[in-house]
């Protein structure tokens, strides 16, 4: 066959005005590439309208939430009533002065621990020794004048016998007889009066023995001295009101006064166990409950109860007036299946509650249970759940939102 050439800048010339062939724009890279672009960023926006109409009505409520859960475990849990408190010495004495004077000398200083009788202070013994000097003189006195008296009752005794003889013989008149009789009345009298008035002297002189010696204080019980009210060189007058000096308080035992309010009060009972702590320490102190005050105390118009407890205290870590947090145990137990009580809300003491268990396929069983003991943050489980099963506390929907486990719905 015979073949047809054709020059090749011919051809080209017939290529480029064909009426046929495919138009020079759309066979070139850069007409490709600006038809594509529009078509791109419409299909771009046509996602993102159609991601935020999903997003926006796409039912989130239909997702299964996330829950808050905790663990049943074993634990101890006691219910208490909260009070607040002081601690104070069980017992105390104040010393007073007796004798007035001027306080001469102090022989102790707070915090110094003393014996029964020891001597405490000194009263200038200037006065209480006056004052004995005189009733001393006094009762000299009156002891010269009953001699005198004794002698004259002696003397009326006498004449009184003598003459009683005499007018018995009929040598005296009747009238002498009388007169010696009320002569000795009379001495008998005087000696009688006399003895009175020097018993009276006597006293006044014990008195003033007494007074002289109150001019040395010594300490009525063993203890420690917890606070000194007189200072050396101020003048006591005894005259009106004994002056307290110092106390002495026993500090080998303490007492708490602690206060509980008229709310509380009805469920506190004598014996009942009862601990506190002290600001800035940890340690923990135990006691029983040993009276309960019946005069109530209004403050801040809140009525509270006095509510008092002992406490040993060898160490003397504790110092009157200290702050104490005191919690009353009403019940406890130990060693039992405990949940947190914000999983049963406002349920009370031995009732029964609904909860959410999380099964292990993570959907979730509406059981109900049995409480026994609760405390604010732990409550006693005594029938429906099981160690180690997981009880929910909240539900947490993907929205970020959160419904109680006592509201929120079941998974799937």
């Amino acid at each position: 066959m015979e073949t047809l050439d054709i020059d090749p800048a011919a051809k080209s010339a017939a290529t480029v005005h064909d009426p046929v062939a495919t138009p020079p724009s759309v066979h070139h890279p850069k007409s490709r590439a600006l038809l594509r672009r529009p078509s791109l960023w419409l299909i771009v926006g046509l996602l993102v309208i159609g991601g935020g109409v999903l997003w926006y009505f796409w039912p989130f409520d239909g997702a299964a939430p996330l829950y808050s859960t905790a663990v049943v475990e074993r634990g101890n849990v006691e219910s208490t009533v909260l009070a607040a408190g002081i601690v104070q010495p069980i017992t105390y004495v104040d010393v007073g002065a007796q004798t007035s004077g001027t306080l001469k000398s102090l022989k102790v200083k707070r915090g110094d621990k003393v014996k029964k009788d020891q001597l405490l202070a000194e009263i200038d013994p200037v006065l209480a020794a006056t004052a004995l000097t005189a009733a001393n003189a006094s009762l000299d006195n009156m002891t010269s004048q009953r001699s005198v008296k004794q002698a004259q009752l002696v003397l009326a005794t006498l004449q009184r016998a003598r003459n009683d003889t005499l007018y018995a013989h009929q040598l005296i008149s009747a009238s002498d007889r009388d007169i010696t009789r009320a002569n000795f009345d009379v001495a008998f009298a005087d000696a009688a009066s006399l003895s009175a008035q020097m018993r009276g002297a006597t006293a006044s002189v014990n008195t003033a023995k007494a007074n002289l010696g109150y001019a040395n204080i010594k300490a009525p019980m063993a203890g420690e001295i917890v606070s000194i009210s007189t200072l050396e060189g101020q003048t006591i007058n005894a005259n009106q009101q004994a002056p307290n000096i110092l106390r002495i308080a026993d500090m080998d035992t303490v007492t708490v006064w602690a206060q509980v309010s008229e709310a509380d009060i009805v469920r506190v009972k004598l014996g009942q166990d009862v601990y506190f702590t002290v600001l800035g320490q940890p340690r923990r102190w135990d006691g029983k409950i040993r009276q309960i005050l019946p005069t109530p105390e209004l403050i801040n118009n809140v009525v509270f109860y006095d509510v008092l407890f002992d406490v040993s205290n060898p160490d003397r870590a504790l110092n009157i007036q200290m702050t104490a947090q005191i919690f009353i145990v009403l019940a406890q137990a130990k060693s039992v299946l405990l949940i947190p009580t914000a999983a049963i809300g406002n349920a009370t003491e031995g009732s029964e509650t609904k909860i959410q268990v999380l099964k292990p396929n993570g959907s979730v069983e509406l059981r109900t249970i049995k409480i026994g003991i609760k405390s604010e943050i732990s409550t006693e489980v005594t029938n429906g759940l099981g160690e180690k099963e997981q009880v929910v506390i909240r539900a947490i929907t993907p929205q970020g939102g959160s419904k109680s486990a006592l509201t929120a719905r079941k998974g799937p």
